[in-house]
């Protein structure tokens, strides 16, 4: 048997820290194997939509240009369709992020006098400058476009009630954010989000339901889109882009909805013709098939991580035990030091810039100083190993990432040892 207790002290981590870690893991194993069932499944569907759509070696060729018949980026997008079941897709190297690509859905298929609804409680930080919650430039506010939420319940349900009284003739566009961002609300599941698409539509038939599906992608067999969705709408530096993916977004749904946001990312007549992939594509293909596996082993090192630090009394979310419907592991600490000892220990166990402390800094886009630890092959990929945070209270922590189940281990238990070593946490053997 090899001897890794050695291998870890030389990174870092001392055998205390090991040992604990690996009792936890050892009780782990069949929840282990079930998420491996679901990347098998995955991947099998990503491989059929490449096989479907007859993607071959020129698919990979560069196009510069107006990209005009660049028949790479066609084809990928038709494989996204396939894989998320949709009519239609827009998959570019111009969606520079996920709250870009939501940006782009959202003011392609909204109008002045319209209203967005959220049912779901508060959007995800960035998203409050688009909507014009906070005040910016370009808002959706500045364009006549008003915004209602409803929040959640206690429990973190949905409020039917509240949410049929706040749908009405100018409700256009309902969004729903399946992670939970910078909160301590649970994720919610495809099928959660199917019954809320299905009550919504009840009242409203012709309104569009859109999904926030960053960091959910391949986590379960099914995607929003296959419950009920009008578009779903992600970056490829998060879970599809398969941790190869340099720079991209992508929004899938209905024709009429991706023509739309097509016309609002080029140009009115231009749309889908023109926007050369710029070789990009074979990253954008070869991420895309090593996406199932890849998030497979980013929920590995959540579900390791909200077992030691549920064991050692810090409330998580999603627990222990709970069903996965994203990447992300929220633990909540109650004071500033556990955020950053914990960010401190991701960045030390990274591959890039292991050597760089994080410090919390005022971040474009967020009300409040935020700490991010990435120590990435691509500059800020969250399905790379990654750990993040709002200096405000509760002082939680938002832990995901991790393109092998090695370095998401190695990752968790640095951010331990780190925790160790700083006098926060102590473990049940020295108590």
């Amino acid at each position: 048997m090899l001897e890794m207790t050695s291998q870890y002290k030389e990174l870092g981590i001392s055998e205390a820290v090991y040992r604990f870690g690996q009792k936890i893991e050892e009780a782990l194993k069949e929840r282990f194997a079930n998420i491996d069932e679901v990347a098998e499944y995955n991947q099998l569907k990503v491989i059929k939509a490449m096989q479907e759509r007859r993607v071959n070696e020129a698919c990979f060729h560069y196009a510069s240009g107006y990209g005009y018949n660049d028949q790479g980026r066609d084809t990928l997008e038709e494989v996204y369709a396939s894989v998320f079941h949709t009519e239609s897709a827009l998959v570019r190297p111009q969606i520079t992020c996920g709250t870009h690509a939501l940006a782009l859905a959202l003011s392609a298929n909204l109008r002045p006098g319209d209203e967005l609804l959220s049912p779901v409680g508060k959007p995800y930080d960035t998203l409050e400058e688009v909507i014009g919650i906070r005040e910016s430039k370009g808002s959706l506010a500045e364009y006549g476009i008003t915004y209602r939420q409803v929040d959640l319940l206690e429990d973190g349900t949905f409020d039917y009630e509240k949410i049929k009284a706040a749908i009405h003739e100018k409700t256009k566009l309902v969004t729903i954010q399946r992670s939970k961002g910078y909160q301590t609300r649970p994720s919610f599941s495809v099928t959660q989000i199917g019954e809320l698409i299905a009550f919504v539509k009840s009242i409203k038939p012709d309104v569009i339901c859109m999904v926030d599906n960053c960091y959910g992608e391949f986590v379960e067999t099914i995607e929003p889109s296959d419950v009920g969705a009008d578009l779903v709408v992600g970056s490829l530096i998060k879970n599809p882009g398969g941790g190869l993916a340099p720079i991209g977004g992508y929004v899938a749904g209905k024709e009429e909805y991706i023509e739309n946001c097509a016309y609002r990312l080029t140009s009115p007549g231009l749309g889908k013709e023109v926007g050369a992939s710029l070789g990009v594509m074979q990253a954008f293909y070869q991420g895309l098939f090593l996406a199932p596996t890849v998030v497979s082993s980013a929920l590995k090192g959540a579900i390791f991580a909200a077992n030691i630090y549920e064991s050692l009394g810090y409330s998580v979310i999603p627990n222990g035990t709970e069903s996965r419907h994203d990447i992300i592991q929220a633990v909540t600490f109650g004071k500033p030091e556990g955020v950053i000892a914990f960010c401190e220990g991701i960045q030390a166990a990274a591959p890039v810039d292991s050597y760089v402390t994080p410090i919390p800094w005022a971040m474009p886009g967020y009300d409040s100083d935020v700490i991010m630890a990435v120590g990435a092959f691509v500059q800020g990929s969250s399905i790379e190993l990654s750990a993040d945070g709002p200096i405000k209270p509760p002082y939680a922590v938002y832990f995901q990432g991790g393109l092998t189940w090695p370095h998401a281990k190695l990752g968790i238990l640095m951010s331990l040892e780190k925790l160790v070593q700083a006098g926060i946490v102590t473990l049940p053997e020295a108590r």
